[in-house]
């Protein structure tokens, strides 16, 4: 089997590939909210408060939408917005999740529905034009403070849009990003990284926060248990206090002393609990996080600059950082091993790889979570296969590929509905349904993708759309 050349793979992967899918602080008083300017004209659109609204039609474009979230506090006040970037155009999921520290922290949360995976950039351009021109003619926005947040695509077009769009003032980027650096934009913003341990593009993270650390942007990356998808909400609270922070520091907003001094508690239990725990390294990275937002804000940044320098001279912090360093060598090298393969090795040879970083991810060790990003990143590498030869008509060796990646990640979605589309191709309806079951029953949800897609067009879909959340 001729198979696409490994120059060519590297051009699809790490393009906007699809991927797989509280400790509260002090709540912020209202000397933190922008009361200046504001509008009843705002009210106009009368939009509910205090419940995500899933299609906000906009009006500067009537083919894109967003969904929108006004925390139930909200009066007539201006508030910070986040806008959120997720890689399926799910603008409602994000904001789901993480409705409730919108509450606590009193921003507006807002969610493209048009920005995704396979967009390029000068679309996300178009996109985020649209998107805040409508938010901010409809809404209470405060300009002072715009921010964006995107996970694993979404995250790269976070970045992106922080390096073109001087009215972003900060950027959160989860699961995946863009180096920052030499990138045709200027980096006038903070920037938080946020990544799971268990995240294939994590080490991708950590090598954009080391780039950044050769600059004077504000920057940190978060580390949460996990793999390829959105932070949880208890890791996402940190980064959202951060907002406030940087804000802070900007003087954006005025100083809150009591939400300083609650960061302050919180983060030195947390470093406390990481020692405690023996997580020397975690408890140093912690340290650095907390840091990197206290610094030039509150004198009690020296406390954990100090902790710091402490944890990183134990023997215990070194041998934990020495075992990690030699770990992502390993990772590096079991890469490129199997970049070398990608060519070449039978279904075999996959078969048995992918069974045996299965059942090492599974390990509750730093070795498990590197498997666990192995995984992901062959998951994302049959992804990347498959759809590159589904779009050329390679069949047969599409299918080839489609397996290994229902293999590798078996509730993943999109393989589940690359193999409905070639068994639709083969003429096969029954299997054809049986698989777009097993997409839904594994998350998928996108109806007009579903109903526009060419091969199911003869295909019975009423089992299918009825099953669609």
């Amino acid at each position: 089997m001729k198979l696409l050349s490994f120059v060519k793979f590297l051009c699809i992967f790490f393009c906007f590939a699809a991927c797989g899918a509280k400790n509260n602080h002090a709540d912020i008083d209202t000397s933190l909210i922008d009361t200046s300017n504001s509008s009843k004209s705002f009210l106009a659109d009368s939009f509910a408060t205090g419940q995500v609204i899933p299609n906000v039609i906009c009006h500067t474009n009537a083919t894109q939408s967003y969904a929108l979230y006004l925390p139930a506090s909200y009066k007539t006040e201006k508030l910070p917005v986040i806008y959120f970037f997720d890689p399926h155009g799910n603008g409602a999921l994000p904001l789901n999740n993480y409705k409730s520290l919108a509450e606590e922290y009193h921003f507006i949360l807002v969610g493209s529905n048009n920005s995704k995976n396979g967009n390029d950039f000068s679309t996300a351009d178009r996109i985020w034009d649209n998107l805040f021109t409508d938010t901010k003619n409809r809404l209470p926005v405060t300009v002072s403070q715009i921010y964006v947040c995107g996970f694993s695509g979404g995250g790269k077009v976070a970045s992106y849009l922080g390096l073109h769009h001087p009215e972003i003032k900060s950027v959160i980027a989860g699961g995946a990003g863009i180096s920052l650096l030499n990138s045709g934009g200027a980096i006038n913003f903070t920037f938080t990284a946020i990544a799971g341990t268990g995240d294939m593009n994590m080490t991708d993270l950590v090598l954009i926060n080391n780039e950044l650390d050769k600059t004077t942007t504000r920057h940190r990356i978060i580390f949460f248990n996990g793999k390829h998808e959105w932070a949880p909400e208890s890791t996402m609270n940190t980064a959202f206090a951060g907002l406030q922070l940087d804000a802070m520091y900007k003087k954006a907003i005025p100083v809150n002393d009591s939400f300083i001094n609650k960061f302050v508690v919180d983060g030195k239990a947390s470093v406390a609990a990481l020692l405690q725990a023996d997580n020397y390294t975690k408890a140093a990275g912690a340290c650095n996080v907390y840091t990197s937002f206290l610094n030039g804000l509150s004198k009690q940044a020296s406390w954990f600059i100090e902790k710091d320098k402490s944890i990183q001279s134990s023997l215990s912090y070194q041998r934990q950082y020495n075992i990690e360093q030699d770990l992502f060598t390993r990772e590096e090298n079991i890469k490129h091993t199997y970049q070398q393969h990608f060519e070449s090795a039978d279904a075999a040879y996959w078969q048995n790889t992918i069974n045996e970083v299965k059942q090492k991810a599974k390990q509750p060790t730093p070795e498990g979570a590197m498997y666990q990003r192995l995984q992901a990143y062959l998951s994302l590498a049959f992804y990347s296969f498959s759809n590159q030869l589904i779009n050329n008509n390679r069949n047969d060796e599409a299918r080839y590929f489609v397996e290994l990646y229902k293999l590798a990640d078996p509730s993943n979605s999109e393989a589940w509905y690359f193999s409905a589309m070639l068994d639709a191709r083969n003429g096969d309806r029954a299997t054809t349904v049986e698989d777009l079951l097993k997409a839904v029953a594994n998350g998928f949800a996108d109806k007009n993708r579903l109903t526009n897609q060419a091969e199911f067009k003869e295909i019975d879909l009423s089992t299918v759309v009825n099953k669609l959340r």
